[in-house]
């Protein structure tokens, strides 16, 4: 009989279901966006051509379309005035801003991205904006003032992430103390061993917690 023990999931080893153990990046990533080939499906064909009507060609920098969902990738500046537009032209009605959320790409020159995911009550259609900025320039308009909504989700990504979206009203950090150094969902941040303020408790690294055998 084999010695070897395998864990939950048919893990064996480390007994390390997280995925640190075993991380790999096959291809070192890059800024070049990859945008998928119309005609796209669905409605999102409507939708982007409404949205180059509206706002130009100039003002996207790729459209992807993948697992049935679809991403138009733009700008930095031009984040509000285009949520403003998606949300009052009656023909997209994108009334509704479900979340804001950070992304870090390490390995690229403009590593920090942000993700808009927006909802047509009217049409009943989701689509995502996505925009990239770097670490040393982490600016991005606030949404704010079109989507209230927004305020908490882009201080957790502030606060996470360390994007500055300009034009907020109180742009502070809302999960960590105000005092804090560093943003925690970064790449190159610790991934544990950091003290907390509860008792002098720590959090050891993933690779050194234990096995569950």
């Amino acid at each position: 009989m084999s010695d070897d023990k395998k864990g939950l999931f048919g893990v064996s080893g480390s007994g390390d279901t997280s995925g640190f153990g075993g991380l790999v990046r096959p291809d070192p990533v890059t800024d070049e966006i990859v945008s998928t080939e119309p005609p796209y499906g669905s409605y999102f064909d409507e939708v982007v051509d409404t949205f180059k009507d509206l706002l130009g060609e100039e003002s996207i920098r790729g459209i992807v379309v993948d697992r049935d969902e679809l991403t138009i990738h733009v700008d930095p500046d031009q984040v509000a005035h285009i949520c403003q537009t998606l949300r009052d032209d009656e023909a997209l009605k994108f009334e509704f801003c479900n979340s804001v959320s950070g992304v870090d790409y390490e390995g690229r020159e403009k590593r920090l991205h942000v993700v808009y995911h927006l909802t047509s009550m009217t049409y009943r259609r989701r689509i995502r904006l996505e925009t990239a900025v770097s670490v040393e320039d982490p600016h991005v308009a606030s949404v704010t003032q079109v989507y209230p909504t927004a305020d908490w989700q882009e201080r957790e990504t502030y606060d996470m992430f360390g994007v500055i979206f300009d034009g907020h009203p109180a742009l502070t950090r809302i999960l960590m103390p105000d005092d804090w150094e560093g943003y925690p969902q970064r790449k190159d941040y610790p991934l544990g061993g950091i003290s907390v303020e509860y008792k002098g408790a720590s959090i050891p690294p993933p690779d050194e917690r234990r096995s569950y055998e």
